[in-house]
């Protein structure tokens, strides 16, 4: 009889255990979801001041339609980049962060050309559009940071004993974290 109490308690002990073990890991990869549903929510705003910026660079440079044009594609080949977030590869996150840098690099040249216009320049709605992308780069640089940190915390969690256990039985795989693009450490040039 006691033989049995004693391993009745050590299964509960164990299924407890199991299941805060479970619910730390489902939170900490939840929390990695959402931080990754932030980092694609400011990409969208970015995408979605574009064309009210084009549209105000429209009047004032005509001429520069291949650039224009450069910042409307690179727009619509980014939205059509997507990621499931539980499925998180090297190379998904690799494609979606070269769709996002065509942006960078389409929005740079965009800005360099208003350079050349000084009316534009002074235009308050392109001051406040340019004001706005450069604030949403920031918010996509911070919810990047929140993302690594989340899947930093999430990695450590399933990687660290004895949660790697149960990480193998309910199959929580180590998520990937943004890393700088290739190239990144050098400063861009910019042409006028």
């Amino acid at each position: 009889m006691k033989t049995l109490k004693s391993l009745l308690l050590a299964v509960m002990a164990t299924m407890a255990l199991t299941s805060c073990t479970y619910n730390t890991l489902v939170e900490q990869e939840e929390g990695v979801t959402r931080a990754w549903a932030d980092v694609e929510a400011q990409y969208q705003r970015r995408a979605d001041l574009i064309p009210n910026l084009v549209n105000t660079v429209k009047g004032y440079a005509a001429h520069e339609k291949e650039a224009l044009e450069a910042v409307v594609n690179a727009r619509s080949r980014a939205t059509q980049v997507t990621i499931d977030p539980s499925n998180i590869t090297p190379e998904k996150l690799q494609e979606y962060q070269a769709a996002q840098g065509e942006i960078t690099q389409a929005l740079g040249r965009l800005i360099a050309i208003s350079e050349s216009y000084p009316d534009l320049k002074a235009n308050e709605q392109f001051s406040e559009l340019q004001a706005q992308l450069e604030g949403t780069e920031n918010r996509i640089a911070e919810s990047r940071r929140l993302y690594n940190e989340a899947v930093n915390t999430y990695n450590v969690a399933v990687r660290r004993f004895p949660n790697i256990i149960w990480a193998w039985i309910f199959k929580f795989d180590k998520k990937t974290p943004f890393a700088a693009e290739a190239g990144a450490q050098k400063a861009p040039t910019v042409e006028f």
